[in-house]
């Protein structure tokens, strides 16, 4: 089988997490020679591992059962957002000997490209790995004049009152916050902003906030001195400066650690900062830009995120809306999407029957345009020039999370499909949500209890028994 390399020199990176040795060694024996692979046995030491890259890899393979609970797949789904939120580019294919259905929709809903159960062939993942990999390179190709307007696609009243935003902040020298779930396109609006800026050609610089150590991102942002500290063997040139009079994309931004962000406070109020292990004060003209899927309002209350510092990045707001809300305009990424692809890997596309098409429009998409893309990828691939039926297309769909943000009869009509498929398990459900909400308020709350128990609104003894049922769910699961 050919070789695929992005040029005669460089092989494309592949981050392999799982916590089995013999795996790791193997996949890495199988793939060494189209892949520079990088090693990592749980999720804290491949973000580490991802923080320490010049430049973060390509793909990922990653076992959704790590430790801590090698027999549950959270601490996978875990890794699958954090990889994303780190790397928005980079495309996941989750290997796991737990091949329930249900592991496998949530984990592509989450951002994963592909699910593919132990033991897998090489062929068959050397093969799934290139397509992903040919996939992303033909999306960088794609110039921007050929893109749609601002590269946003969609007709609904929400898209075009975004559009209408963008044009008018576009301009102005001031702040812009950019808030959306995750997978709803953020990036593509801050490129707007500064395609749109009336300084097309000056600097545009992007630091994601969640991909640099929070020891490492003041220098980051800010440059330093030589000597500043231990490896700083010579003076580094900051983002600040490398914007200079452009814009300064910050994604991530509720992830900026909290001693940070009076420096950067400063930056906004007056343009001024320091270099690390520097005395001499410099200026700053770029424009900000700063994106999150957090809520930074819950985040100011909790204390996490500065209430000054929310105030001087939200002058402008930009919500990007989530892709449930936007009708027709599913539609029309379905069209965009398909054709891109099935040109791309120079095959006919595939079509939806009425009734897939119905349920491509009551489906909810809860990984938003990120999930859309990578199932017209799925679908692609799977189904060149084959009409897709209902069956197929909702083989594709997480049942379970669209439970949540339909009207009361779509409820009413998923939760009969989803009982009528058997092997339904409503403990399961109410406790995983119960455990979701847990560790986002424990998050926040950077582990306080009695603070995460106000972010839920019970009482800290009810957090407390919260907590210890969904261990003993747990446990009962892996017996």
């Amino acid at each position: 089988m050919a070789t695929f390399r992005i040029d005669s020199v460089t092989l494309p990176a592949l981050l392999i997490v799982d916590d089995d040795p013999l795996i790791r060694d193997s996949l890495r024996l199988i793939l060494a020679d189209e892949f520079d692979i990088h090693l990592a046995e749980d999720r804290p030491q491949a973000i580490r591992l991802l923080r320490d890259m010049a430049n973060p890899p390509q793909l990922a393979l990653v076992d959704l059962g790590l430790p801590p609970t090698p027999h549950r797949p959270e601490e996978g789904f875990r890794l699958i957002t954090e990889l994303l939120a780190h790397a928005p580019d980079i495309r996941i294919i989750t290997l796991s000997g737990q091949n329930e259905e249900s592991n496998a929709r949530h984990a592509r809903t989450l951002g994963a490209i592909e699910f593919v159960a132990k033991p897998c062939g090489p062929e068959t993942l050397r093969s799934l790995l290139l397509d992903a990999l040919r996939f992303q390179q033909s999306e960088r190709a794609v110039p921007g004049d050929s893109q749609p307007q601002f590269g946003i696609i969609g007709n609904s009243q929400a898209i075009q009152a975004m559009r209408s935003q963008i044009e008018l902040y576009a301009r102005t020298p001031y702040p812009v916050l950019i808030e959306g779930e995750s997978g709803s396109g953020k990036e593509l609006v801050a490129t707007a902003l500064q395609r749109l800026s009336g300084r097309p050609d000056s600097a545009y610089v992007v630091l994601n906030c969640a991909a640099i150590s929070p020891n490492l991102l003041e220098s980051t942002l800010f440059g330093h001195a030589k000597g500043a500290f231990t490896g700083a063997t010579n003076a580094q040139v900051g983002f600040f400066e490398k914007a200079e009079n452009g814009t300064l994309f910050l994604d991530e931004i509720g992830e900026m650690p909290q001693e940070l962000q009076a420096k950067l406070l400063r930056v906004l109020e007056n343009g001024e900062y320091h270099r690390v292990g520097e005395s001499a004060t410099r200026k700053s003209n770029a424009r900000i830009i700063a994106a999150t899927n957090r809520d930074l309002k819950l985040a100011v209350r909790s204390g996490s995120f500065r209430n000054d510092l929310y105030h001087r990045l939200s002058i402008f707001t930009i919500q990007v809306p989530p892709l449930r809300s936007l009708g027709e305009d599913k539609l029309l990424l379905l069209d965009h999407f398909r054709n891109f692809y099935a040109a791309q890997a120079q095959r006919p596309s595939f079509r939806l029957d009425p009734s897939a098409q119905e349920g491509w429009m009551q489906y909810s998409f809860p990984g938003n345009t990120r999930e859309l893309r990578n199932i017209v990828i799925r679908l692609t691939t799977k189904y060149p020039g084959i009409e897709v039926n209902a069956r197929q297309i909702e083989a594709e769909f997480d049942p379970q999370l669209e439970l949540t943000g339909t009207s009361p009869a779509e409820m009413s009509e998923d939760i009969r499909q989803v009982l009528q498929q058997g092997g339904f398990d409503l403990d399961d459900l109410l406790l995983g949500y119960t455990a979701r909400y847990i560790d986002a308020a424990m998050e926040l709350a950077h582990g306080n209890v009695s603070e995460a128990a106000k972010l839920l609104g019970i009482a800290r003894t009810t957090l407390y028994s919260r907590m210890e049922a969904v261990q003993k769910h747990k446990a009962l699961k892996v017996q």
